[in-house]
């Protein structure tokens, strides 16, 4: 008899469909079912010796919500006999919602079996759950955004140390830290079979996009790096493999049925007895050929558009052309965006990495990019390229164009009679949460209300030293040595300023989006020891009806002076 081994995770819901996820123990038909009678069933694929399937649920009432029960070759297997938890529930939003709750973070290491000492502190997602399963009729994120290191492959807890251990050894690279396909799976399992999140991806939908950890720290940081790594004996396993589990835990839920139904790899790998041959060739064009892969993808929910943009696999490393998206990529985030303007209120950007960083990690960053393509001369780009490896300076600062293009293209959506109410910039990665807003020189920008906001870790540990890294990073001393530096680079000024108006703030949280016709309201929240989500700051964004930007000011903070 097939069992359950990962999931369900309800990843698409909208409308009159949503999509379930599930990991089996062997071939089988999946099929869930729902109390309102709506329901799907799919074949499993296989992947590596891992079966696999996809349902699509067709049948539902938009703007409703129904529990529903998963069953292989027709045995009940969900939800677990004496579950401590409620009915995992499928709710989608009718068209014309006017109300939609996002919730969103990163950085999420694994939280250790219960009982446990957990070195991070209490998991934000965790806390989530146990708020939600306490009252599953309250209040819910109608989506999740989880934006980047959803499992840390270079990091791996102890128990999956021991597991490497007795698999092959750790003394042959790449020692503790996952290798191969099979080695990925455990990631999956430790982090998605803890009790509280397996249940809160089961009942709350969720989009996704990788990080450089979910394949290696500063993944495609230069195109010195990536040669170094393509010299490295394990490197290309490890590749082929992050790529391959990504698309199949993360990217196939990350699109709409309609997607599906047209992407011919996902037939493909489904129409065989074996797919690993066929995902592991798409692994390898996605290496050698990132412009040919789309891991981007836009979802509308009501009148908040989301374009989850792919910021790590997507970029250009030569020196003399260095992007952060391909060309086609940002072809393609500027027609989703200008695609029906008018037709939301609500644009949301998901780049894992923040766009507005603290101001002299932005002009620091900016700075060595100038030297590692030779303002300074070749000793100082030897010596930028070593500096940018060893502090991770990698961001949007870093890829200069990249920041420009993007600015433009929020100043062309954000302005005119049919802007949106607001512009939403919304990353992880830098283990603390803040919010930033730009300003145009001489009044020129967009309608909107623009804003960078940043939340992280969900789950990971935050150093002192990072702490007071970046509250100085916004400090008007900060300033005055970014000046120098950029200076130094002949960087010219950046095309917007901006100022920190919220944060930052530090520890284990979640920030979450209300949005209400053309209102939205955020909230941060921050997992305390007790299990409870404590609400840090809560503010409007957007003045409703009214255009132009208000202000935001977070636990009466005062905001930062303009860099």
């Amino acid at each position: 008899m097939a069992g359950l081994r990962l999931g369900p995770l309800l990843r698409y819901a909208d409308g009159p469909t949503a999509t379930v996820w599930v990991e089996t123990s062997r071939p089988c038909t999946a099929e869930v079912r729902c109390a309102d009678g709506a329901g799907g069933r799919a074949a499993t694929f296989q992947v590596a010796g891992h079966h696999y399937a996809l349902v699509e649920v067709g049948g539902l009432t938009p703007g409703a919500e129904t529990a529903y029960e998963v069953f292989l070759d027709d045995a009940p297997v969900w939800p677990p006999p004496g579950s401590r938890f409620p009915p995992s529930r499928i709710r989608t939003l009718a068209d014309d919602a006017d109300e939609v709750r996002v919730a969103f973070g990163s950085c999420r290491w694994a939280a250790p079996p219960a009982g446990g000492k957990d070195p991070a502190g209490p998991d934000a997602l965790d806390s989530l759950a146990t708020r939600l399963a306490a009252d599953p009729t309250g209040e819910r994120p109608d989506v999740l955004l989880l934006l980047g290191d959803q499992v840390y492959a270079d990091e791996v807890s102890d128990a999956t140390k021991e597991r490497i251990a007795a698999r092959r050894g750790l003394d042959d690279a790449p020692g503790a830290q996952v290798a191969d396909y099979e080695e990925y799976t455990w990631l999956y399992y430790e982090s998605w079979l803890d009790p509280e999140v397996r249940w809160l991806l089961s009942t709350v939908p969720t989009c996704m996009v990788f990080d450089d950890h979910d394949v290696i720290d500063d993944w495609n940081t230069s195109a010195s790096w990536l040669a170094d790594m393509r010299d490295t004996p394990w490197w290309h396993e490890r590749l082929m493999s992050g790529l391959m589990s990504y698309w199949v835990h993360q990217h196939l839920g990350n699109l709409t049925p309609a997607e599906l139904a047209a992407d011919p790899l996902y037939a493909a790998v489904r129409e065989t007895a074996d797919g690993t041959g066929l995902l592991r060739d798409f692994a390898g064009r996605a290496d050698t050929d990132p412009a040919s892969v789309r891991w981007s993808y836009r979802r509308d929910f009501g009148r908040v558009r989301l374009l989850m943009a792919d910021s790590r696999a997507a970029r250009v490393l030569d020196e003399d052309a260095r992007s952060m998206l391909q060309p086609g990529e940002e072809t393609w985030l500027r027609e989703q965006a200008l695609d029906g303007l008018g037709s939301y209120d609500h644009l949301l950007i998901g780049t894992s990495l923040p766009w507005l960083l603290p101001h002299l990690v932005h002009d620091a960053e900016e700075w060595d990019a100038a030297l590692c393509r030779g303002e300074r001369g070749a000793r100082w780009a030897r010596f930028g390229e070593k500096l940018r490896r060893g502090a991770d300076l990698e961001h949007w600062a870093a890829f200069p164009e990249s920041f420009t293009a993007l600015a433009d293209l929020i100043t062309e959506v954000g302005t005119g009679s049919r802007a949106p109410a607001s512009v939403l910039v919304l990353s992880g990665d830098v283990h603390h949460a803040y919010a930033a807003e730009p300003h145009w020189p001489d009044g020129a920008g967009p309608d909107a209300r623009v804003l960078q906001l940043t939340c992280s870790p969900v789950h990971n540990s935050v150093p002192a030293s990072m702490r007071v890294g970046f509250r100085f990073g916004w400090s008007a001393a900060a300033r005055a040595l970014g000046r120098g530096l950029r200076r130094h680079g002949r960087c010219p000024r950046p095309p917007v300023s901006w100022r920190r108006t919220g944060g930052p703030w530090f520890g284990n949280q979640l920030m979450s989006l209300t949005v209400r016709g053309r209102s939205a309201r955020l909230k941060l929240e921050k997992a305390r020891a007790d299990g409870r989500l404590a609400t840090v700051t809560e503010s409007d964004l957007t003045p409703g009806e009214a255009r132009g930007p208000g202000p935001l000011l977070m636990n009466g903070q005062k905001p930062s002076a303009p860099r």
